[in-house]
């Protein structure tokens, strides 16, 4: 979506896009302009125009919430790269570390030294992933948090009572999707009521601007939103990125989010620290890809994760088969799939190639600093 397009969107239900400068139109252009999702847009335009933020001192921040319970995939790739988008729109970027919702979700078995160990690896990936941005709370800066830091506030235990009240267990219930459950997993275990209210009062209790999260994070943003219009609260913008099917998936995109890749699948998932050859073999025997088809995992990493980056995909067949071709559009790409133009294998890895070329920052990390990626693989290989 370029400028122009984005006005033509929005500008019915938010008329104050107009009364930005070039500037300011191509900063929110920045900020939404390649989201699956932008919900709430009126108070981030608002914001913009009047130079003002829910922190008071007019600097935009966002905020993204992670669970620490193990390896990155390549969905913090897709979210990286949005990251990458905001800082660069000069807002302050707050990565939560959710070591308390991470207990209350069974991570680790509940063991919080591990949850936290985990965190730190995440700390180290993300500021990988993001080409080491500088560190603080002014605009275009990374901060990370940690949820301890608010469990002995008093005024945000008042703001989780006050989320929770209203809310029927029925609603809550609904909300389990985003802890990765079923409606009816958690009925032993009142703790997990709380997680819907907790994940609201992190937003409101560090005065967030912008939420982001995946599309299967609508329902928590959805259920802060509602509870700031019954109190009056300032209510985020939630911009919500696209979710990475398995690799195994097929058929078209489902509500449910059932097809989301997970790491619990590792045949289905591509985790960060996948190695190329590894890579290759995985989208070899893994992914799924049929030239009769035009859903595809391969399609969906090719829009979200390699054009978004590098503009290209970039196909290097055996010689003995054909040349290299260069394709710099995810429809063109799609259509030479399924025209027979260029061989599925080799599609496959084309984008195998991409991605391990877009995981070199963090790959190199690792190498030089290998010691929180071995705590961790300990952990896993221990539970």
């Amino acid at each position: 979506m370029d400028i122009e397009q984005m006005l033509i969107q929005y500008q019915e239900h938010c008329p104050r896009l107009a009364e930005l400068d070039d500037n300011q139109k191509a900063r929110v252009h920045k900020i939404i302009g390649s989201v699956e999702e932008t919900v709430g847009l009126n108070y981030l335009v608002d914001c913009i125009a009047d130079g003002v933020s829910a922190g008071g001192d007019g600097v935009l921040r966002c905020y993204v919430g992670f669970e620490p319970s193990g390896k990155a995939h390549i969905g913090w790739k897709v979210l990286s790269l949005q990251l990458k988008r905001m800082l660069d729109a000069e807002v302050n970027v707050l990565i939560f570390l959710a070591d308390w919702h991470a207990w209350i979700n069974d991570k680790f078995g509940g063991n919080m030294a591990h949850i936290q160990t985990t965190a730190k690896y995440m700390e180290d990936t993300f500021r990988a992933l993001l080409d080491y941005p500088p560190e603080g709370d002014g605009p275009g800066e990374l901060r990370f948090f940690y949820a301890s830091e608010l469990m002995d506030n008093g005024d945000y235990w008042a703001r989780v009572l006050r989320c929770s009240k209203g809310a029927t267990l029925a609603m809550v219930r609904k909300t389990f999707t985003i802890m990765g459950r079923d409606e009816a997993s958690s009925d032993h275990d009142l703790s997990k009521f709380f997680y819907p209210a907790m994940q609201a009062s992190d937003i409101f209790e560090l005065k967030m601007d912008i939420a982001i999260g995946g599309m299967d994070q609508r329902k928590a943003h959805m259920f802060m939103r509602d509870v700031a219009s019954k109190y009056g609260w300032k209510k985020a913008t939630c911009l919500h990125t696209p979710i990475i099917s398995s690799l195994k998936s097929s058929g078209s995109r489902m509500e449910s989010f059932d097809h989301k890749m997970s790491k619990s699948d590792p045949g289905g998932a591509i985790l960060i620290h996948d190695e190329p050859k590894r890579l290759r073999k995985k989208m070899q025997k893994h992914a799924y890809l049929n030239t009769e088809d035009e859903n595809s995992p391969i399609y969906e990493l090719a829009e979200h994760v390699i054009l978004p980056e590098f503009g290209e995909i970039i196909v290097t067949p055996n010689p003995k088969f054909g040349e290299p071709s260069t394709w710099t559009n995810v429809e063109e790409f799609r259509n030479a799939v399924m025209d027979g133009t260029l061989h599925p294998l080799d599609a496959k890895f084309g984008i195998a190639d991409g991605i391990s070329r877009g995981l070199e920052t963090v790959a190199k990390h690792f190498d030089e600093n290998p010691e929180l990626l071995d705590k961790v693989n300990e952990l896993i290989n221990n539970k």
